[in-house]
């Protein structure tokens, strides 16, 4: 039987399917690389137009099909793009007396935190930061005996009508969803070493329309933004020359350099922009450091101010803009931080056929690391070649809801894991069946207490004499024969 896992990543101007086995030995073997342009329904890694961008969807699975020669039954897909953004949030818990916290009051807390709502925004995931136990800080508090209880979470939200898009365009592709996946998450578990997360880094993505900072402390995610640039804003800004923005990849790709000294720029040099024109280099270096040091400011101030002096891992760039020339020295003098390092590649082994995988610069990162994450077999029935059109467009692949039949708790979903929309769904009708299992159980304690407080009055020492005076008043209002 054939053994293969599917990953779709959306990126912020184009959409890419991957498909590849894990081997015994833990490396992966991509069998199937394909990419589709969204430019026209993906803006910043969010979708604006459904129908087109399901559209794009059943490309990219009908051509991993047409390549892998088989079914696909479902898909693991990476979620990020504008508007992602982490907040803070604190769930306390007073405890009667000495109490020992067990695992059902975490639960408590991990569903109270989950259950928050947000104007327009949608909870994708929410990292456990550390609980408060009276004064002291844990990580693990069940059996610690305390009359406080706090839990610190960073939420992931997004804007909710980008999930209900996100969903709607699977669902009208047909096509089911083993499991979503935070990117940022997925990214930085396959180029981050533990030494990074664990002394405190800084993960920069930077694409070509957005640029992702993650930042770990202590082995935790501590905050999580996307900034609206990436380095096709450079390519944009050298357009404005008044040149093709093709022409101004291609002026970007050769010249221009993240940080140029000022004792290495030659006055006398000039670029071409076409036939009859030239721009001074200075000119030129200018309008690219600009743009540089716009981004590099803002992922600063992203950084909370609780962690600016814990980063002894540094930073580590990847994405597509990092092969920028001199990316290192850019982030170097404006961050004052030596330790920078460029994430060209994940730390599995991979091998493919694939060019742009052996390229190995930062642009398949992303994707590569949503592979290693998948651990069900997506490969569905063998395609026969023999068989009618009619037969072909015949769907084999199982729904969301059926992959996702019971509802996860809290603790049951991963780091990094986004509920479906068919999931939440159902742990939406779960948790209002509980809630009404619960107003049933109190009304029906609130009836027996009642009773037997009823029943107490009555045989209570007043309550009988109560009764006999009201029984002997009674007899003698009774009327004579």
């Amino acid at each position: 039987m054939a053994e293969f896992i599917v990953a779709i990543e959306l990126g912020s101007s184009k959409i890419t399917g991957i498909a590849g086995k894990k081997n015994l030995d833990g490396s992966i073997s991509v069998n199937a690389v394909v990419k589709e342009n969204a430019s026209q329904c993906i803006r910043k890694g969010v979708v604006y137009n459904i129908d087109k961008t399901g559209q794009c969807l059943t490309n990219i699975i009908t051509k991993l099909k047409k390549q892998l020669k088989h079914e696909i039954s479902h898909v693991y897909v990476g979620v990020g793009g504008q508007s992602i953004r982490s907040v803070k949030n604190v769930i306390v818990k007073e405890l009667p007396g000495e109490t020992i916290i067990t695992s059902d009051m975490i639960n408590e807390l991990m569903d109270a935190n989950r259950n928050m709502t947000y104007q327009e925004q949608e909870i994708l995931d929410a990292a456990t930061q550390e609980y408060k136990v009276d004064n002291q800080y844990s990580i693990d508090p069940v059996g610690i005996k305390a009359n406080h209880l706090e839990g610190n979470f960073l939420n992931i939200l997004w804007r909710k009508s980008f999930y209900d898009n996100l969903n709607n365009c699977f669902e009208k592709a047909g096509i089911a969803i083993a499991e979503m996946y935070l990117a940022p998450l997925a990214l930085a578990d396959s180029v981050l070493t533990e030494a990074e997360k664990r002394g405190g880094c800084v993960l920069v993505d930077l694409g070509a329309d957005t640029t992702t900072i993650s930042v770990y402390y202590k082995n935790i995610l501590r905050h999580l933004a996307v900034l609206p640039l990436g380095s096709a804003n450079i390519t944009k800004d050298i357009a404005s020359l008044q040149l093709e923005e093709k022409d101004a990849e291609a002026m970007k790709l050769k010249y221009a350099s993240a940080y140029t000294d000022n004792n290495e720029i030659d006055n006398n040099l000039s670029y071409p922009l076409d036939a009859d024109r030239t721009i001074e280099s200075r000119k030129f270096i200018e309008i690219v450091e600009a743009r540089v040091e716009e981004i590099i400011e803002n992922v600063i101030y992203q950084i909370p101010p609780e962690f600016i002096d814990k980063l002894l891992g540094g930073f580590i760039l990847t994405g597509g803009g990092s092969n920028l020339r001199n990316i290192e020295r850019a982030f170097r003098n404006h961050t004052h931080v030596n330790k920078i390092r460029i994430a060209q590649f994940v730390s599995h082994t991979i091998t493919s056929g694939d060019a742009d995988i052996n390229a190995k610069n930062g642009t398949m990162n992303t994707i590569l690391g949503l592979l290693a994450k998948g651990d069900m077999n997506c490969a569905g029935a063998e395609i026969n070649p023999d068989k009618s059109l009619f037969e072909e467009n015949k769907t084999t692949t199982s729904s969301t809801t059926d992959i996702h039949q019971t509802p996860r708790k809290p603790t049951e979903i991963g780091q990094g894991v986004v509920l479906t929309a068919a999931e939440k769904e159902k742990a939406e009708a779960e948790r209002r069946r509980l809630e009404e299992e619960e107003r049933k159980r109190r009304e029906e304690e609130e009836e027996r207490i009642r009773q037997e407080e009823e029943e107490k009055r009555k045989n209570s020492f007043w309550g009988k004499l109560s009764r006999k005076i009201k029984d002997f008043s009674g007899s003698i209002l009774e009327p004579e024969d």
